[in-house]
């Protein structure tokens, strides 16, 4: 518990003395504007806050294209992923990520970009890669595209991070839940899962892999498509909304 609370002042940063920075260029409210439903959908003042926020991660996290080059379409989606699932938290920072590294499509485990076994889409690094995510620019452009469905590969490795802020990629991240609805929220994965591998659930099937890649793919669903996700797993949105939007029901 004490290491919680301490790895909570670390991440919220109470007391800081306000960042200024400088109005977000047009062109990044265009990209926004076209391409983020998430931004698309909030208030004057809201968009502004977003923007604001999108401005601090990109100040404090270095993208660097491998092999690639990095245009502002991809800067804004990669500031967007970060902020979504963040955004209802007034002081959050990524203090457990330096850098993206953006690389043009699939990669393997190895992290090469030729050959065979290049299926992994993104990554949060570990070992000599911490502090470090991967993407793949394909992969993040489809995430905000009229074809992504559910999928939203960008937003799934950043839920990956605020998981790992208690110390543990697991599916259950402390700092977002109150105690009384961590063993609620763990018997709810559970059960999920197990639909999953009855072919009961519309829930890709990647989530079974693991409580903590369960946890990323629901949320996904949750940002990219709400509304279906309320209708077709109320309770796994009511959580959802509890944890990321802060409302309690």
């Amino acid at each position: 518990m004490v290491i919680i609370v301490i790895l909570i002042l670390f991440v919220l940063r109470p007391g800081k003395k306000k960042r200024v920075f400088k109005p977000m260029p047009e062109n990044f409210k265009d990209i926004l504007d076209e391409h983020v439903g998430f931004y698309q959908q909030l208030d004057p003042e809201g968009r502004e806050k977003f923007e604001q926020k999108i401005q601090q991660f990109l100040t404090d996290v270095r993208i660097t294209g491998i092999k690639t080059t990095v245009d502002d379409l991809d800067r804004v989606l990669i500031g967007a992923s970060a902020i979504i699932p963040i955004y209802a938290f007034p002081d959050w920072e990524y203090i457990n990520l330096h850098e993206v590294l953006l690389y043009p499509d699939a990669f393997s485990h190895e992290f090469e970009q030729e050959g065979q076994h290049r299926s992994v889409a993104g990554m949060v690094g570990t070992g000599p890669m911490q502090n470090v995510m991967i993407l793949s620019r394909q992969s993040l452009r489809q995430g905000f595209s009229n074809h992504a469905g559910n999928s939203n590969t960008a937003i799934h490795e950043f839920v990956h991070l605020i998981d790992k802020t208690d110390g543990a990629v697991d599916g259950v991240p402390e700092i977002l839940l109150k105690q009384p609805y961590i063993l609620p929220w763990v018997n709810m994965m559970q059960e999920n899962m197990q639909k999953m591998m009855d072919g009961q659930s519309d829930i890709d099937l990647y989530g079974i892999t693991s409580q903590a890649e369960f946890f990323a793919v629901v949320s996904e669903y949750f940002f990219n498509q709400p509304g279906k996700l309320k209708e077709n797993h109320p309770a796994l949105y009511t959580m959802l909304e509890r944890m990321f939007l802060r409302r309690e029901n």
